[in-house]
Protein backbone atom coordinates (compact mmCIF):
# COMPACT_ATOMS: atom_id res chain seq x y z
CA UNK A 1 0.00 0.00 0.00
CA UNK A 2 1.22 3.48 -0.83
CA UNK A 3 0.54 6.50 1.33
CA UNK A 4 -0.51 9.80 -0.19
CA UNK A 5 2.16 12.39 -0.93
CA UNK A 6 2.47 14.97 1.84
CA UNK A 7 4.65 17.98 2.46
CA UNK A 8 6.94 19.08 5.21
CA UNK A 9 8.56 22.42 5.96
CA UNK A 10 12.29 22.54 5.30
CA UNK A 11 14.69 25.26 6.44
CA UNK A 12 17.95 25.92 4.65
CA UNK A 13 20.61 28.35 5.84
CA UNK A 14 21.50 30.91 3.20
CA UNK A 15 24.72 29.94 1.53
CA UNK A 16 26.51 33.27 1.60
CA UNK A 17 27.86 32.83 5.13
CA UNK A 18 30.96 30.71 5.47
CA UNK A 19 31.73 29.58 9.03
CA UNK A 20 31.87 33.13 10.32
CA UNK A 21 29.61 36.14 10.75
CA UNK A 22 32.40 38.32 9.36
CA UNK A 23 33.09 36.43 6.09
CA UNK A 24 30.65 36.46 3.20
CA UNK A 25 30.70 34.90 -0.24
CA UNK A 26 28.70 37.14 -2.53
CA UNK A 27 27.63 35.08 -5.49
CA UNK A 28 25.17 37.56 -6.94
CA UNK A 29 23.57 40.97 -6.59
CA UNK A 30 20.75 39.25 -4.72
CA UNK A 31 23.19 38.07 -2.05
CA UNK A 32 24.65 41.57 -1.81
CA UNK A 33 21.18 43.03 -1.28
CA UNK A 34 20.50 40.40 1.39
CA UNK A 35 23.52 41.65 3.36
CA UNK A 36 23.11 45.41 3.03
CA UNK A 37 19.33 45.86 2.71
CA UNK A 38 18.42 45.79 6.46
CA UNK A 39 21.16 48.30 7.31
CA UNK A 40 20.26 50.50 4.34
CA UNK A 41 16.58 50.61 5.33
CA UNK A 42 17.43 51.64 8.91
CA UNK A 43 19.88 54.36 7.84
CA UNK A 44 17.49 55.67 5.18
CA UNK A 45 14.65 55.87 7.72
CA UNK A 46 16.90 57.75 10.14
CA UNK A 47 17.80 60.25 7.44
CA UNK A 48 14.20 60.82 6.34
CA UNK A 49 12.29 60.92 9.66
CA UNK A 50 13.68 64.27 10.92
CA UNK A 51 12.52 65.90 7.68
CA UNK A 52 8.89 64.83 8.16
CA UNK A 53 8.00 67.44 10.79
CA UNK A 54 4.97 68.64 8.87
CA UNK A 55 3.77 65.10 8.23
CA UNK A 56 4.15 63.38 11.62
CA UNK A 57 3.96 66.50 13.81
CA UNK A 58 6.14 67.78 16.63
CA UNK A 59 4.56 65.40 19.15
CA UNK A 60 5.87 62.29 17.40
CA UNK A 61 9.23 63.90 16.77
CA UNK A 62 9.51 64.37 20.53
CA UNK A 63 8.58 60.70 20.94
CA UNK A 64 11.43 59.93 18.53
CA UNK A 65 13.80 61.98 20.72
CA UNK A 66 12.72 59.96 23.77
CA UNK A 67 13.14 56.73 21.82
CA UNK A 68 16.71 57.62 20.82
CA UNK A 69 17.51 58.57 24.43
CA UNK A 70 16.21 55.20 25.65
CA UNK A 71 18.31 53.47 22.96
CA UNK A 72 21.45 55.15 24.36
CA UNK A 73 20.53 54.01 27.87
CA UNK A 74 19.84 50.47 26.61
CA UNK A 75 23.23 50.34 24.84
CA UNK A 76 24.84 51.50 28.09
CA UNK A 77 23.04 48.74 30.01
CA UNK A 78 24.04 46.09 27.48
CA UNK A 79 27.75 46.93 27.69
CA UNK A 80 27.65 46.78 31.49
CA UNK A 81 25.92 43.39 31.30
CA UNK A 82 28.62 42.20 28.88
CA UNK A 83 31.12 42.73 31.70
CA UNK A 84 28.95 40.92 34.23
CA UNK A 85 27.57 44.14 35.78
CA UNK A 86 23.78 43.97 35.82
CA UNK A 87 22.54 47.51 36.40
CA UNK A 88 19.10 48.37 37.70
CA UNK A 89 19.77 52.09 37.84
CA UNK A 90 20.57 53.64 34.47
CA UNK A 91 18.85 56.73 35.89
CA UNK A 92 22.00 57.26 37.97
CA UNK A 93 24.16 57.81 34.86
CA UNK A 94 21.42 59.81 33.16
CA UNK A 95 20.86 62.07 36.16
CA UNK A 96 24.56 62.75 36.73
CA UNK A 97 25.02 63.87 33.11
CA UNK A 98 21.85 65.95 33.26
CA UNK A 99 22.79 67.77 36.45
CA UNK A 100 26.37 68.51 35.37
CA UNK A 101 25.17 70.03 32.08
CA UNK A 102 22.42 71.95 33.85
CA UNK A 103 24.73 73.32 36.54
CA UNK A 104 27.41 74.47 34.08
CA UNK A 105 24.78 76.19 31.98
CA UNK A 106 22.72 77.65 34.85
CA UNK A 107 25.65 78.81 36.98
CA UNK A 108 28.24 79.84 34.40
CA UNK A 109 26.14 80.43 31.30
CA UNK A 110 27.89 77.82 29.16
CA UNK A 111 26.27 76.91 25.86
CA UNK A 112 25.23 73.33 25.00
CA UNK A 113 28.24 73.18 22.68
CA UNK A 114 30.45 72.98 25.79
CA UNK A 115 28.16 71.63 28.51
CA UNK A 116 27.14 68.43 26.69
CA UNK A 117 30.65 67.09 25.93
CA UNK A 118 31.91 68.22 29.36
CA UNK A 119 29.00 66.56 31.16
CA UNK A 120 29.48 63.40 29.09
CA UNK A 121 33.15 63.02 29.96
CA UNK A 122 33.17 64.37 33.53
CA UNK A 123 29.91 62.60 34.36
CA UNK A 124 31.32 59.25 33.21
CA UNK A 125 34.42 59.74 35.37
CA UNK A 126 32.25 60.60 38.39
CA UNK A 127 30.04 57.55 37.82
CA UNK A 128 33.08 55.27 37.56
CA UNK A 129 34.60 56.70 40.76
CA UNK A 130 31.24 56.52 42.54
CA UNK A 131 30.77 52.83 41.70
CA UNK A 132 34.41 51.80 42.11
CA UNK A 133 34.01 50.65 45.76
CA UNK A 134 31.08 48.33 44.91
CA UNK A 135 32.50 46.71 41.78
CA UNK A 136 33.55 43.69 43.82
CA UNK A 137 29.88 42.87 44.36
CA UNK A 138 28.32 40.31 42.03
CA UNK A 139 24.94 39.74 40.47
CA UNK A 140 21.91 41.17 42.20
CA UNK A 141 23.97 42.90 44.89
CA UNK A 142 25.56 45.27 42.39
CA UNK A 143 22.15 45.75 40.78
CA UNK A 144 20.57 46.74 44.11
CA UNK A 145 23.25 49.38 44.68
CA UNK A 146 22.66 50.91 41.25
CA UNK A 147 18.90 50.74 41.89
CA UNK A 148 19.26 52.67 45.16
CA UNK A 149 21.71 55.35 43.95
CA UNK A 150 19.30 57.49 41.88
CA UNK A 151 16.72 57.31 44.67
CA UNK A 152 19.34 58.34 47.21
CA UNK A 153 20.63 61.26 45.15
CA UNK A 154 17.11 62.50 44.43
CA UNK A 155 16.21 62.52 48.14
CA UNK A 156 19.56 64.14 48.97
CA UNK A 157 18.93 67.00 46.52
CA UNK A 158 15.42 67.51 47.87
CA UNK A 159 16.57 67.51 51.51
CA UNK A 160 19.64 69.75 51.16
CA UNK A 161 18.14 72.12 48.55
CA UNK A 162 21.38 71.96 46.55
CA UNK A 163 21.38 72.16 42.74
CA UNK A 164 18.03 73.90 42.79
CA UNK A 165 16.38 71.49 45.22
CA UNK A 166 12.87 70.47 44.26
CA UNK A 167 12.53 73.43 41.87
CA UNK A 168 15.55 72.40 39.80
CA UNK A 169 17.34 74.63 37.32
CA UNK A 170 15.33 76.08 34.45
CA UNK A 171 15.72 78.42 31.48
CA UNK A 172 18.72 76.49 30.18
CA UNK A 173 19.83 77.45 26.66
CA UNK A 174 18.22 75.14 24.09
CA UNK A 175 19.81 73.17 21.28
CA UNK A 176 18.56 75.04 18.19
CA UNK A 177 16.40 73.25 15.65
CA UNK A 178 14.50 69.97 16.07
CA UNK A 179 16.00 68.55 12.88
CA UNK A 180 19.54 69.27 14.05
CA UNK A 181 18.83 67.72 17.44
CA UNK A 182 17.49 64.55 15.88
CA UNK A 183 20.44 64.17 13.52
CA UNK A 184 22.84 64.72 16.44
CA UNK A 185 21.10 62.05 18.51
CA UNK A 186 21.00 59.62 15.58
CA UNK A 187 24.69 60.15 14.89
CA UNK A 188 25.56 59.43 18.53
CA UNK A 189 23.31 56.33 18.53
CA UNK A 190 24.97 54.92 15.39
CA UNK A 191 28.45 55.79 16.67
CA UNK A 192 27.75 54.12 20.03
CA UNK A 193 26.19 51.06 18.41
CA UNK A 194 29.09 50.60 15.99
CA UNK A 195 31.71 51.34 18.65
CA UNK A 196 30.27 48.98 21.27
CA UNK A 197 29.87 46.13 18.79
CA UNK A 198 33.46 46.54 17.62
CA UNK A 199 34.73 46.85 21.18
CA UNK A 200 33.01 43.74 22.50
CA UNK A 201 34.31 41.63 19.60
CA UNK A 202 37.91 42.79 20.14
CA UNK A 203 40.46 41.19 22.47
CA UNK A 204 39.73 43.97 24.95
CA UNK A 205 36.04 43.15 24.87
CA UNK A 206 36.76 39.44 25.31
CA UNK A 207 38.20 40.29 28.73
CA UNK A 208 34.85 41.87 29.66
CA UNK A 209 33.02 38.74 28.52
CA UNK A 210 35.49 36.55 30.41
CA UNK A 211 34.78 38.52 33.60
CA UNK A 212 31.08 37.96 33.03
CA UNK A 213 31.40 34.23 32.36
CA UNK A 214 34.17 33.23 34.80
CA UNK A 215 35.87 36.02 36.70
CA UNK A 216 38.05 33.57 38.67
CA UNK A 217 39.63 32.31 35.46
CA UNK A 218 40.31 35.91 34.40
CA UNK A 219 41.96 36.63 37.75
CA UNK A 220 44.05 33.47 37.38
CA UNK A 221 45.18 34.74 33.96
CA UNK A 222 46.67 37.80 35.66
CA UNK A 223 44.06 40.45 34.88
CA UNK A 224 42.98 43.07 37.41
CA UNK A 225 39.22 42.68 37.06
CA UNK A 226 38.52 45.63 39.38
CA UNK A 227 40.32 47.91 36.94
CA UNK A 228 38.61 46.39 33.90
CA UNK A 229 35.19 46.74 35.53
CA UNK A 230 35.96 50.38 36.25
CA UNK A 231 36.78 50.90 32.58
CA UNK A 232 33.56 49.12 31.61
CA UNK A 233 31.54 51.47 33.83
CA UNK A 234 33.29 54.52 32.38
CA UNK A 235 32.73 53.45 28.76
CA UNK A 236 29.14 52.37 29.38
CA UNK A 237 28.38 55.65 31.16
CA UNK A 238 29.40 57.77 28.17
CA UNK A 239 26.18 57.39 26.10
CA UNK A 240 24.02 57.57 29.24
CA UNK A 241 25.55 60.80 30.55
CA UNK A 242 25.37 62.25 27.04
CA UNK A 243 21.66 61.39 26.97
CA UNK A 244 21.13 63.14 30.30
CA UNK A 245 22.99 66.26 29.20
CA UNK A 246 21.11 66.33 25.90
CA UNK A 247 17.69 66.00 27.55
CA UNK A 248 18.54 68.80 30.02
CA UNK A 249 19.03 71.21 27.13
CA UNK A 250 16.20 69.73 25.08
CA UNK A 251 13.65 70.52 27.81
CA UNK A 252 15.67 73.49 29.10
CA UNK A 253 15.25 72.16 32.61
CA UNK A 254 16.98 69.79 35.00
CA UNK A 255 15.61 68.64 38.33
CA UNK A 256 14.87 65.63 40.50
CA UNK A 257 12.89 63.94 37.65
CA UNK A 258 16.29 63.34 35.99
CA UNK A 259 16.67 60.46 38.48
CA UNK A 260 13.18 59.09 37.75
CA UNK A 261 12.85 55.31 37.64
CA UNK A 262 11.56 55.51 34.07
CA UNK A 263 15.14 56.01 32.93
CA UNK A 264 16.07 52.74 34.65
CA UNK A 265 13.03 50.65 33.72
CA UNK A 266 12.58 51.63 30.06
CA UNK A 267 16.07 50.64 28.84
CA UNK A 268 15.87 47.39 30.79
CA UNK A 269 12.51 46.46 29.23
CA UNK A 270 13.84 47.44 25.79
CA UNK A 271 16.71 44.98 26.22
CA UNK A 272 14.33 42.27 27.46
CA UNK A 273 12.17 42.64 24.34
CA UNK A 274 15.01 43.06 21.84
CA UNK A 275 17.50 40.65 23.36
CA UNK A 276 20.51 41.13 25.62
CA UNK A 277 24.08 40.85 24.42
CA UNK A 278 23.41 42.06 20.88
CA UNK A 279 23.24 45.87 21.34
CA UNK A 280 20.98 46.06 18.29
CA UNK A 281 18.39 44.17 20.31
CA UNK A 282 18.09 46.95 22.86
CA UNK A 283 17.71 49.50 20.08
CA UNK A 284 15.02 47.40 18.40
CA UNK A 285 13.18 46.98 21.69
CA UNK A 286 13.16 50.74 22.29
CA UNK A 287 11.88 51.42 18.76
CA UNK A 288 8.96 49.07 19.44
CA UNK A 289 8.14 49.94 23.04
CA UNK A 290 8.35 53.73 23.10
CA UNK A 291 5.84 54.48 20.28
CA UNK A 292 3.66 51.64 21.60
CA UNK A 293 3.70 53.20 25.05
CA UNK A 294 2.45 56.49 23.60
CA UNK A 295 -0.29 54.77 21.60
CA UNK A 296 -1.47 52.94 24.73
CA UNK A 297 -2.04 56.24 26.55
CA UNK A 298 -5.55 56.20 25.10
CA UNK A 299 -6.35 53.18 27.28
CA UNK A 300 -5.79 55.12 30.50
CA UNK A 301 -5.00 52.91 33.50
CA UNK A 302 -5.23 49.79 31.31
CA UNK A 303 -2.07 51.00 29.58
CA UNK A 304 0.14 49.54 32.30
CA UNK A 305 -1.71 46.21 32.19
CA UNK A 306 -1.39 45.88 28.40
CA UNK A 307 2.24 46.99 28.52
CA UNK A 308 3.03 44.43 31.24
CA UNK A 309 1.26 41.62 29.36
CA UNK A 310 3.27 42.37 26.22
CA UNK A 311 6.51 42.25 28.19
CA UNK A 312 5.42 38.99 29.78
CA UNK A 313 4.64 37.47 26.39
CA UNK A 314 8.04 38.49 25.03
CA UNK A 315 9.83 37.17 28.12
CA UNK A 316 8.11 33.77 27.95
CA UNK A 317 7.62 33.36 24.21
CA UNK A 318 10.94 34.83 23.04
CA UNK A 319 13.44 34.61 25.91
CA UNK A 320 16.30 35.08 23.43
CA UNK A 321 14.87 38.42 22.34
CA UNK A 322 13.20 39.60 19.17
CA UNK A 323 16.40 40.55 17.35
CA UNK A 324 18.01 37.10 17.58
CA UNK A 325 14.78 35.49 16.45
CA UNK A 326 14.38 37.79 13.44
CA UNK A 327 18.06 37.46 12.56
CA UNK A 328 17.85 33.66 12.61
CA UNK A 329 14.71 33.63 10.47
CA UNK A 330 16.20 36.12 8.04
CA UNK A 331 19.23 33.87 7.59
CA UNK A 332 17.08 30.91 6.63
CA UNK A 333 15.02 29.97 3.60
CA UNK A 334 11.79 28.07 4.27
CA UNK A 335 10.15 25.94 1.65
CA UNK A 336 7.70 23.06 1.39
CA UNK A 337 9.16 19.81 0.12
CA UNK A 338 7.39 16.59 -0.73
CA UNK A 339 8.05 13.62 1.49
CA UNK A 340 9.19 10.40 -0.16
CA UNK A 341 6.57 7.81 -0.79
CA UNK A 342 6.50 5.12 1.86
CA UNK A 343 5.85 1.60 0.68
CA UNK A 344 4.13 -0.89 2.91
CA UNK A 345 3.78 -4.50 2.05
Amino acid sequence: MRTNLSHRKERIDRGIKVRSDDIFVLASMRDLLYVILPKAIVILAMLILPLLKDVVGMYWLNVLVTTLVVILLALSWDLLASAGLVSLGQAFFFGVGSYIAGYLSFKFGWSPLFTIPTATLVGSIICALFLYPVLRLRGIYFGLITFALPLLLARLIEATKVLGGTEGMSALPPIPGMTGKLYLLMFVVLLTLFGFRRLISSNYGLVFQGIRDNDRAVIAAGYNIQWYKTQAVFIAALPATFAGAFVAHHFQFVGVPAFAMDYSILPLTAVVVGGAGTFIGGALGAVILMPLSEILREFGSLRVVIYSLLLLLFSIGLPEGLFKYVKRKYSQIERLTTMEEVKHD
